[in-house]
């Protein structure tokens, strides 16, 4: 059976390549697309609105009714816009496909609370790459000791409004996961002016915004005399929507519960 997926934000640049790529699988098709109130293109047909021929896929700017009719929304907005839609995703017992960044400890509490009723799978990146790269800095922070400091290197485009980035949040997680500690404890991610000598143990985060920079992610872990380097570039934002809409897919008939990529690719 053809899952039926809402799109949030068709019109940014990540929405389209969900739109385009929902409507050339043979598992899912589109069952409509919300933008917020006043966007040019809320009240339209979508074909219309890309400036082609109607395909009858609604565009709205309240998603209650298309939430109702689907299986799955595939999210990539901002805070604000997923923690309301978490709410009608429980409601509606749909798959909840989250890649929003930015998200605080309050937002994410929120959205494991929707994850009571329905199924939400949250990542901060949705690439097979860099879900492989998570593991494999877990696997290293837990093998070398306080000897190594790590420090975490993300670029991307100059339209981002976060930082650090969630997949440099991430990275960050695993690499505090493998030594047995919080992050929260040891992120340092400001350095300006005199700071004293590195804090032993501290994992350093730094943002580099450019250009068309798609996401480029170094996990540096430097000792006295050697250095490894775990690097993941991405250079086609494809890869994020080809996983979030393969989470798509995998949640149907999964039920309530909070996941991520390393669920859905079978590397947890």
């Amino acid at each position: 059976m053809s899952v039926g997926i809402v799109v949030m934000g068709g019109s940014g640049r990540m929405g389209r390549m969900l739109i385009d790529l929902i409507s050339a699988s043979p598992e899912a098709h589109l069952v409509g697309v919300t933008e917020a109130p006043g966007h040019d293109w809320a009240g339209r047909d979508l074909g219309e609105a890309m400036g082609g021929a109607a395909n009858g896929v609604p565009v709205t700017d309240d998603p209650i009714e298309v939430v109702a009719r689907a299986q799955a929304v595939i999210d990539f907005t901002t805070p604000a816009a997923t923690i309301a839609m978490s709410e009608l995703t429980a409601q509606a017992r749909a798959i909840h496909v989250i890649g929003t960044t930015g998200l605080t400890v309050e937002d994410i509490a929120k959205i494991d609370r929707a994850a009571m009723h329905a199924t939400v799978i949250r990542a901060g990146n949705m690439s097979l790459g860099v879900n492989l790269l998570t593991q494999l800095v877990r696997q290293v922070a837990a093998s070398l000791g306080d000897d190594f400091d790590i420090e975490i290197i993300e670029a991307h485009h100059h339209h981002k409004v976060d930082a650090p980035s969630g997949t440099a949040l991430m990275l960050g997680e695993a690499a505090a996961a493998g030594r047995g500690v919080a992050l929260d404890d040891v992120a340092d991610r400001a350095r300006d002016g005199i700071t004293g000598a590195r804090t032993r143990g501290a994992i350093g985060f730094h943002a580099i915004r450019g250009g068309d920079i798609v996401g480029e992610h170094d996990v540096l872990f430097a000792a006295d005399g050697e250095r490894i380097t775990l690097r993941h570039a991405a250079s086609d934002r494809t890869v994020f929507a080809r996983g979030a809409l393969r989470a798509a897919l995998w949640g149907q008939g999964k039920g309530p519960g909070a996941f991520d990529m390393l669920d859905v690719l079978g590397l947890r």
